[in-house]
């Protein structure tokens, strides 16, 4: 049956016919709304129940249209006035009206709703009924906690919040978010991705592309990115976890875009990579002495401390031993010879070298040289060069050709300049750091002692 009271219409084609479509159409529209609706005329005669009112309490169209009132089957009969008059009052009054009151199902239950009622005025301006939209409380709540929840995403969240739309553009950005990317809240919106950020971006579009298409991820993924700011580029880490989007009004879903939430967790992430860092070296430094420790020759001890401390820290390594042996501070010129160093080809142990006893050809302020004078480490580098020029520096400086970053250690034992220790970096690797400087004077300590120990048990050593 309809979802309204007809009266009047015909089948015959002619003037009855555009009333009738008119009638179908009032009728598909109110069955066709989320909420439920119900009408009344002047005199509190229900007029108008859509299936959404019929789907919450039970009542067919054919059994609620044509009653007066809700009394005795849709309200319990002691509150029936009081429901009435709430509802009918907004015959007179302005506006909208928010009411709250049970109401009964067919099977004789009661559902708490939330109404909003208004009058229907006739052709001369005078209210002649009252139509009436409600839903069940918990819906509307549901409802309201859903909208508060999303302005306060997008308001006061302490991690960034972006809705990003089917072209990978941010379409909604919150304070938080933008802050992290440098920009402002609108300026933001409808820009590539690559605008905001110099590295990450295809890491980032590529999980974007596949909740689009897959759904959500199980898990949130951690991300390296790089934003461009005023001051330059930062390289930040986000944790961030990734919604698909989808319209409720569609019958399949339509992905309308990724929420994207994330926070900033780099100062986290970096104490954890420096504390494994600090743990795997401690245990290289611990596994070289455990295996120095077992050569009879002092000499070779030191290649081993040598060999242990490259592994993830350097690409070569070279020992340049004092001519003479070791040298006072303060004493002149010092002349270095080499003593070992790892093969500049494939890899391999450190060998033995400088048999012969001949300087190495250190102009002056050669990183070595300047290591030696200064008792302290020594970084160098070749910077941004182009490979022809980066080579030409290596070279210069009696290093492998592949060589792009230095750090030179003093060799230190006994109060004495014994000599110094180089490691080597490619380019593939990222230059020297203040804390690599104290790992390598942690390494320089031990060589110095094996090297100090060689001299005294057998003073014409090679080393």
């Amino acid at each position: 049956m309809s979802a309204s009271r007809r009266s009047g219409t015909t089948d015959e084609l002619g003037p009855g016919e555009p009333e009738r479509d008119g009638a179908d159409l009032l009728a598909a529209l109110l069955d066709g709304m989320d909420a439920a609706l119900c009408a009344f005329d002047a005199h509190g005669v229900v007029t108008h129940w859509n299936r959404e009112a019929e789907r919450i309490l039970g009542w067919s169209a054919a059994e609620a249209v044509g009653r007066r009132g809700f009394a005795g089957w849709a309200v319990r009969t002691a509150d029936a006035a009081e429901v009435e008059a709430r509802l009918m009052s907004a015959m007179e009054a302005p506006g909208r009206q928010v009411h709250e009151f049970a109401l009964l199902t067919k099977e004789g239950g009661r559902v708490l709703v939330r109404t909003q009622s208004a009058a229907v005025r006739g052709p001369g301006g005078k209210p002649a009924g009252v139509y009436c939209a409600f839903s069940e409380v918990h819906a509307q709540i549901d409802l309201e906690r859903s909208i508060a929840l999303s302005e306060a995403l997008f308001e006061d969240a302490s991690w960034g919040v972006v809705v990003v739309d089917a072209d990978l553009r941010p379409a909604v950005v919150n304070a938080h978010a933008a802050r992290a990317l440098g920009i402002g809240r609108t300026a933001v919106l409808g820009r590539p991705l690559g605008d905001l950020l110099s590295r990450g971006v295809e890491e980032l579009e590529s999980a974007l592309t596949h909740v689009l298409a897959e759904g959500a991820p199980p898990a949130p993924a951690e991300m390296w990115v790089s934003v461009r700011t005023a001051e330059g580029e930062t390289r930040r880490c986000w944790r961030s976890g990734f919604l698909r989007l989808s319209s409720p009004l569609a019958e399949e879903p339509v992905p309308l875009g990724v929420g994207w939430l994330f926070q900033d967790v780099t100062e986290v992430k970096q104490s954890e990579q420096e504390a494994a860092l600090l743990r795997f070296r401690s245990n290289q430094l611990h596994r070289a002495a455990r295996a120095a420790a077992e050569c009879e020759d002092p000499g070779e001890a030191a290649t081993v401390h040598l060999d242990f401390a490259l592994a993830g820290f350097a690409d070569h390594a070279l020992i340049d031993r004092v001519a003479g042996g070791s040298v006072a501070d303060g004493e002149g010129p010092v002349r270095l010879v080499r003593a070992a160093e790892t093969p500049s080809g494939a890899p391999g142990p450190s060998v033995l070298a400088g048999k012969a006893g001949l300087p190495v050809r250190y102009r002056e302020g050669h990183p070595a040289l300047q290591c030696v004078e200064r008792a302290g480490p020594v970084r160098a580098s070749a910077g941004a060069a182009d490979p022809e020029k980066a080579r030409e520096w290596a070279l210069a400086r009696q290093w492998p050709a592949d060589a792009v970053h230095a750090l030179c250690a003093v060799l230190r034992s006994r109060g004495r300049t014994l000599g110094v220790v180089t490691f080597l970096r490619g380019a593939g690797r990222s230059q020297f750091e203040r804390a690599d400087a104290v790992y390598a004077e942690d390494v320089a300590v031990r060589i110095a002692a094996a090297l100090d120990l060689a001299d005294l048990v057998k003073p014409t050593t090679d080393m």
